[in-house]
């Protein structure tokens, strides 16, 4: 059974190109075409099947981030 595939161009930031190659080179894809598919079809997943808000989203990001961070003053404490 063949699929029917529409084709578009899309523009992308260098660094998602980056990324995408990257990607294809470490082996997670066999090239350009299925990673971008395989993406988009992880993102729309994604997005379509979220019980999360957009609100509850943000505020998760949000709160990530925070923990995330780090004091750049610890960087230099080396432990004894």
């Amino acid at each position: 059974m063949i699929m029917s595939m529409a084709t578009f161009e899309v523009a992308l930031p260098d660094r998602i190109e980056s990324d995408i190659d990257r990607l294809v080179e470490q082996g997670d894809f066999l090239n350009r075409e299925q990673a971008i598919e395989e993406l988009l079809t992880l993102g729309l997943s994604a997005q379509e099947t979220g019980d999360e808000s957009e609100a509850e989203l943000d505020e998760n990001l949000f709160t990530q981030a925070v923990d995330e961070q780090q004091d750049p003053a610890d960087q230099y404490n080396d432990p004894l």
